[in-house]
């Protein structure tokens, strides 16, 4: 009989704060697009994560949640301005109830990776970034932004603040801020994208003031057992942008601020080094871990908890990671939409293996979407009450895609 004492995967893990995770396993950010026209939680969206709370994870990571209606990264985000959707969000909190899962809510700002036409019901499109750099992704899909003021990224970090003391009102156990993927957080940091000459640019210390302000005004109005957690991309994989020698030092300064989990990941839409599911090196597939080379440096220098999210498939990988010390916490995205049972297995069996598949039709741009896509459909199942249906032929998940993507156009917009 497997002594599941044995099993690293299923020791707790304390936090800087004194909050204690039942064990290794999380429930990475997926985007769920399941909130209403006004951008509140929908019931869907509370049944999908009661489900995942019996998952055996002992965390959970929403997917993303909006601070500003007006700068959407799709249809039907879950926005947090003020605590008009404090009812709904506070029976969102409540799906954990009767578990040990923790849930803390996936903060972002989509600066210029708001596509075109995204906006909450009567509320008009506001594509902003630190500089008006475009995405080098097309006209027809995504907008030149506007350069941000100085009194506006002022306005945006008390934003932030806002989205995380309503969360902690709500009862969620914490929040995320996503500085990867190349959302707002994250261009501000990249100088690719930021070329501003004034104290939000320039140097890596004015790039990354943004960030460690909003860090410092949440933690000003939050409770001393709420975490705080950022998702910080490693590199944006992109010649002259965001590098890991500039990761560690932002990294330290997270640290510094008492931040109490730092998630690594990497890529942005224009570099796509984790959406696709896919790493280039023949090496990297085989340890599975995408990130951990970058994560072990970190953890040579640092002492804070360190998630790595991206590859992860087997129980010996995992062990392995966080029996490494680098990777404190193991997150999964794919194996758990997949299968919801899949960390109970974890925990209990050490010859589990997600079989999860990387759906593709072999276009990148469909790909891409389809990737994404598979992850939201799965999740609206559960949030049904229904199985997930992973065999789901590739055509036929993304013709439901495209689908979704119209009538949530023509419905809630």
């Amino acid at each position: 009989m497997y002594d599941v004492q044995e099993n690293i995967l299923a020791t707790p893990l304390t936090l800087p704060n004194g909050a204690v995770l039942a064990n290794r396993l999380a429930k990475a950010a997926t985007s769920e697009h399941l909130a209403d026209r006004r951008g509140a939680p929908s019931r869907q969206l509370t049944e999908a994560y009661r489900r995942l709370a019996h998952s055996g994870a002992g965390l959970l990571i929403s997917g993303n949640v909006m601070v500003d209606g007006s700068a959407l990264e799709a249809q039907r985000n879950v926005v947090i301005e003020d605590a008009r959707h404090l009812p709904e969000l506070r029976r969102w909190a409540a799906a954990t109830v009767g578990t040990e899962a923790k849930l803390l809510l996936q903060l972002s700002h989509a600066g210029r990776q708001s596509m075109r036409g995204l906006k909450l019901a009567g509320r008009q499109q506001d594509v902003v970034a630190p500089s008006a750099v475009p995405l080098d992704l097309g006209k027809w899909l995504f907008r030149r932004p506007r350069a941000l003021s100085d009194v506006e990224v002022v306005a945006l970090v008390q934003r932030f603040a806002t989205a995380a003391h309503v969360a902690a009102e709500a009862g969620f156990a914490g929040v995320q801020l996503h500085a990867a993927h190349g959302y707002l957080l994250n261009q501000f940091l990249s100088p690719l994208v930021n070329r501003r000459d004034d104290r939000w640019g320039g140097p890596l210390e004015n790039r990354m003031r943004f960030l460690l302000q909003v860090v410092r005004a949440i933690r000003a109005g939050a409770p001393p057992s709420f975490i705080l957690s950022v998702k910080l991309n490693s590199a944006d994989f992109q010649r002259g942008g965001f590098a890991p020698e500039d990761a560690l030092v932002v990294a330290q300064a997270l640290e510094q601020e008492g931040v109490d989990l730092l998630e690594v990941s990497g890529g942005t839409y224009e570099s796509i080094a984790v959406v696709d599911g896919t790493p280039e090196r023949a090496s990297t597939r085989a340890r599975e871990a995408y990130f951990h080379d970058f994560a072990d440096h970190f953890a040579r220098e640092l002492t804070i908890p360190l998630m790595l999210t991206g590859g992860f498939r087997s129980h010996a990988a995992m062990a392995e990671a966080v029996t490494s010390g680098s990777v404190d916490l193991v997150g999964l995205a794919r194996p758990i939409t997949h299968d919801p049972t899949f960390p109970h297995r974890l925990l209990t069996d050490p010859a589990t293996h997600s079989a999860a598949p990387t759906p593709k039709v072999g276009h990148k741009l469909l790909d891409d979407l389809l990737n994404s896509s598979w992850h939201q459909q799965q999740l609206a199942r559960l949030g049904r009450g229904a199985g997930t249906r992973p065999a789901r032929r590739p055509p036929t998940a993304l013709l439901l895609a495209l689908l979704t993507t119209l009538r949530d156009a023509l419905l809630y917009s």
